[in-house]
């Protein structure tokens, strides 16, 4: 199985990208917001996922150890391939999903082409409390320095599960300070003003 692939671009298309690996032209597909981070000519190393049919062998590439791990969770729910497993992350980051998750904000999930009502609603039923595992995952990636950091948000998830409630409940919490806030707040307002949201403050 191919995990990683470190190259040169050889060429862009819509959806993805031809990496030259010591003269092997490897075709994978990318979300947008991988492919706006490669340019001709440039080295890139990109996270792989390899998908095996009966007839294809598909690579999926992606800037991130992250990216990768949410392109798989996605796909855990009925009617979600890899194709909108990519839309969905080409038009909502790794940090946006899990707010949106978090928030059960089916109209933010329901952004990404191809999904509807009915399937957004079901993307959030089903993943709103496999979220927050993500999120406590932190940036442990060596090769995930590519998105927004999200420390912070981490930091405070795990502070308030260890004052005793539970994943999701702390993660939902989180989501909304943080939504409130802004990017940049620092884990200790986070925890405040999540406590201070949950009547504890």
């Amino acid at each position: 199985m191919i995990g990683k692939l470190t190259g040169v671009v050889d060429s862009l298309t819509e959806d993805g990208v031809i990496l030259d690996v010591n003269g092997v032209g490897y075709l994978v597909q990318c979300p947008s917001s991988t492919l706006s981070r490669l340019t001709v000519g440039a080295h890139a190393a990109l996270t792989i996922e390899m998908k095996v049919s009966d007839d294809a062998i598909r690579l999926y590439g992606f800037a991130s150890a992250e990216e990768r791990e949410w392109f798989r969770l996605l796909q855990t729910v009925q009617s979600v391939g890899a194709k909108v497993a990519l839309a969905l992350l080409s038009t909502l980051s790794p940090r946006d999903l899990q707010r949106a998750l978090a928030l059960s904000d089916k109209a933010m999930v329901g952004r990404a082409p191809g999904v509807g009502p009915k399937l957004a609603l079901r993307i959030v039923t089903e993943l709103k409390d496999k979220a927050p595992a993500m999120l406590l995952r932190g940036e442990g990636h060596e090769d995930a320095p590519v998105i927004a950091p999200r420390g912070a948000e981490a930091d405070a998830v795990a502070a308030l599960v260890k004052l005793g409630y539970s994943e999701s409940v702390a993660a939902t919490a989180v989501a909304r300070a943080a939504q409130d806030m802004g990017d940049g707040a620092e884990a200790g307002a986070l925890i405040r003003e999540a406590l201070r949201s949950m009547g504890k403050g």
